[in-house]
């Protein structure tokens, strides 16, 4: 039990450190970690739980709760708050001293997540291969539309009101739950990334509560929608998560200067290094896939207490 235990926390320490970077999703860790079906699932419970005690139905409340894999979503929860509370500043710093550098290690993270889900894509038809080629085409060029990681965007958003961080993370919390978009992204996109940043480094309780409030919101009307579709047309949108993935991308592409744009060039000095950290990054996705799959089977195999 402690060990299935230490390793949720591990499942959502990862998540929240990709939380933490722009173009880089939990959702992805999840799915690489074979856990974002399951995850969907709770959280889904966990919001028509929500949904039941807004209306006063307190046997519909108990109902939905019990269906919370709450060994399983607590300790995930735990350890994307200690990644988020430990990590923020050590990223931020790195992406600043290092943009080409980590965009090219976080580049190589999601191409490896696009070949795990890839696997995971159980009908490879016409239909499901027209869907991920739209998707991707459309998310790539979208994304090139408007160079939203400049510096003057991260910092448009210098002093929000306290509803600014209540929308942000209903906003924000949609994507970080869907493999390819990263919610911090969207905060980029908003002008929210910087104050954020700022307020969980700063230990700000208050615009942190504002914030996860929002977050609660979002993700329980959205986690519906996404549970639904994920049940009735699964293949359908994994292709279309592949093809947020791949999409995505662009805003990994190293050249010209890491995350700091949108824009694209072809690769120059630094060049070996980057790639070598692509390629590390890619396998350690392959491998902790890998890694997932065993204990998972290993802890199925065992009798339960």
């Amino acid at each position: 039990m402690l060990r299935r235990i230490s390793w949720n926390v591990a499942r959502g320490f990862l998540m929240g450190a990709a939380d933490v970077v722009p173009g880089v999703s939990g959702g992805t860790i999840a799915l690489v970690l074979g856990i974002y079906e399951r995850l969907v699932a709770s959280v889904r419970a966990g919001s028509s739980a929500l949904g039941h005690l807004l209306k006063g139905d307190l046997a519909g409340f108990g109902t939905w709760l019990r269906r919370v894999e709450w060994g399983f979503l607590v300790p995930l929860l735990a350890g994307i708050g200690a990644a988020i509370l430990t990590l923020a500043r050590a990223i931020e710093r790195g992406l600043e001293g290092f943009p080409v550098e980590m965009a090219a290690l976080f580049l190589g993270l999601v191409a490896g997540s696009v070949v795990i889900a890839w696997r995971m894509l159980r009908s490879r038809d016409v239909v499901r291969m027209v869907v991920l080629v739209l998707v991707a085409v459309v998310v790539f060029m979208l994304l090139g539309l408007r160079d939203a990681t400049s510096p003057e965007a991260v910092a448009a958003v210098s002093t929000p009101a306290a509803w600014a961080f209540f929308a942000a993370g209903a906003l924000a919390i949609c994507a970080m739950i869907l493999p390819g978009i990263s919610g911090s992204f969207i905060l980029v996109l908003l002008g929210m990334y910087a104050p954020v940043l700022s307020a969980v480094n700063d230990r700000a309780l208050v615009t942190i509560v504002i914030f996860g409030a929002g977050a609660v919101v979002g993700l329980a009307l959205f986690s519906q929608i996404l549970h639904w579709s994920l049940t009735h047309h699964h293949d359908t949108v994994m292709a279309a998560l592949i093809g947020l993935m791949a999409g995505s991308l662009r805003v990994l592409w190293p050249w010209p200067s890491g995350l700091q744009t949108t824009a694209l060039a072809a690769p120059s000095s630094p060049v070996l290094g980057p790639v070598l950290l692509a390629v590390v990054g890619a396998v350690a996705v392959v491998v902790i896939h890998g890694v997932a799959e065993r204990l998972d089977r290993r802890a199925a195999a065992q009798p339960a207490p």
